[in-house]
């Protein structure tokens, strides 16, 4: 890229860090190409024109934040890297979660008389909190490695898992007839589940 064109680049950059769209679009326009070629080599044509746009939504968001210790486009194609890794990550995660749920021996569960309805109750739980807790707990992810699927910290997997077991608790202790035994401020002695 020759200087007047950097300078150029630099100076829409700036402009469009200030959320005009006619320079936001004239950004994408000057650099997507790169993006999309960068994207396709270091995944594959069929996923780049999403991380094309998964990298132009994360830039432009972080644009107003662009201190200009590179270059715009140094910044930006850093962007598009990390936006393939951490599509390749997924996609590995999603891999390795299969093959153990695949891997998994069926267990067919005891009969389904008296039993509380497992689903149900995930259902009822907010998304992210359900997220967590499947994953730590159903599909057998560590805290990290859930963390890492969920793109949050390693304390709030705990905390949202720990929330969700205390939502579950309180779902059983709200409906007696869910669960057997069941003493007011006590959680339940047991609690047979429908196997997921």
């Amino acid at each position: 890229m020759i200087p007047a064109q950097r300078d150029d680049l630099e100076a829409v950059a700036v402009a469009a860090a200030t959320g005009d769209p006619i320079a936001q679009g004239a950004f994408v326009r000057a650099t997507q190409a790169e993006v999309w070629r960068l994207a396709a080599a270091l995944v594959d044509r069929d996923a780049a024109d999403d991380l094309t746009q998964e990298t132009f939504l994360r830039a432009l968001k972080a644009l107003p934040t662009f201190e200009g210790r590179a270059g715009v486009r140094t910044w930006l194609l850093s962007i598009a890297r990390r936006t393939c890794a951490d599509h390749l990550r997924a996609t590995v995660r999603r891999r390795r979660l299969g093959d153990r749920l695949l891997a998994a021996p069926a267990d067919p569960g005891p009969d389904d008389t008296g039993l509380v309805d497992a689903l149900d109750l995930l259902r009822r739980l907010d998304p992210l909190r359900r997220a967590a807790f499947v994953l730590t707990q159903v599909a057998g992810l560590s805290y990290v490695e859930a963390a890492a699927v969920e793109g949050v910290p390693v304390g709030t997997i705990r905390s949202r898992v720990a929330r969700a077991r205390a939502e579950l608790v309180d779902a059983l202790g709200s409906a007696p007839e869910l669960c057997e035994n069941t003493q007011a401020g006590t959680e339940p002695a047991s609690v047979t589940t429908k196997p997921l």
